[in-house]
């Protein structure tokens, strides 16, 4: 099945939050906690091997829109174009027990790590073309904040 320009802008914008007046990615990261509730929910019922897959089905598909959205609307790494967030979010969550609590510090991490972009965060939006770079650093700065909040949980109890 082919995607139509209009479908791949709406995927790219996070279903249309990416077009917020102002900081997009935070609109974008906070539109993606109910796919990380659903991808949460499947791994419970599916399993967690089944969940990763999916996470990584997902980050795949980011890396393919995201590269035709910033073709479409010709320009490199376009603000509106959150997609990159959705996948970035999913990887903070993978393995992780999902509450209202885990769910806002996750969020909180993953746009940390997002703005400030850490060297390894910000070295791949450098080196990685197209789709890549854009999704690749939210990606990093995933397994970044999924790292954090792992080590809070545990030592939290």
């Amino acid at each position: 099945m082919r995607l139509s320009d209009k479908h791949i802008l709406f995927l790219a914008t996070g279903f249309g939050s990416g077009k917020a007046p102002f900081s997009p990615g935070t609109f974008g990261s906070a539109a993606a906690l109910p796919l990380c509730a659903l991808v949460w929910l499947l791994g419970l019922a599916l399993g967690t091997p089944f969940a990763f897959l999916l996470i990584m089905a997902l980050v795949v598909f980011s890396v393919v829109v995201a590269e035709k959205a910033e073709t479409l609307l010709g320009e490199k790494d376009p603000a509106c174009v959150v997609i990159d967030e959705f996948a970035g979010m999913l990887v903070t969550f993978a393995g992780i027990t999902l509450t209202w609590k885990v769910a806002l510090a996750g969020f909180l991490l993953f746009r940390l790590f997002d703005i400030l972009k850490p060297i390894p965060v910000r070295t791949l939006e450098k080196i990685l073309p197209g789709g890549a770079g854009i999704v690749m650093d939210d990606v990093a700065a995933g397994i970044m904040a999924g790292l954090v909040l792992q080590i809070g949980l545990r030592v939290m109890g």
